[in-house]
């Protein structure tokens, strides 16, 4: 990866090699057509999707994606989840297996409720 700040996640994936932007693409998309509303943005020089708050990032290094749903969603996937290493808030997904499509589109789906969940509390209070 560069090491130059980039500003937009065309740029971010554009940084790697052919193999590499298509898992980050394939990832993209998939975040995007399950939280359409999500607006993205760079954050932590990673590509992040934000809908009333942060949703989900993710990033490439050397052998694997790491995908970071936040802590509520990689508990409450636990179980799916223990073919991956992860820690508190986040998952790694091998470069050379396939993206669990199901897994992570579910873990959008979560991220989804929970913010909107959030936001609606929010919204009640004031």
């Amino acid at each position: 990866m560069d090491s130059r700040r980039v500003e937009s996640i065309d740029e971010y994936i554009a940084q790697f090699e052919p193999q590499v932007q298509a898992v980050l693409q394939d990832l993209r998309t998939l975040i995007r057509e399950t939280a359409p509303a999500a607006a993205e943005k760079i954050s932590y020089r990673m590509p992040t999707f934000h809908l009333h708050g942060n949703l989900v990032y993710f990033a490439a290094w050397k052998r694997h994606v790491g995908f970071y749903p936040t802590s509520s969603a990689v508990a409450a996937f636990a179980s799916e989840l223990t073919a991956y290493a992860r820690a508190k808030g986040s998952i790694r997904f091998p470069l050379d297996e396939p993206l669990p499509v199901d897994l992570i589109r579910r873990m959008v789906e979560f991220r989804v409720a929970e913010n909107s969940a959030r936001a609606a509390a929010r919204k009640r209070r004031s």
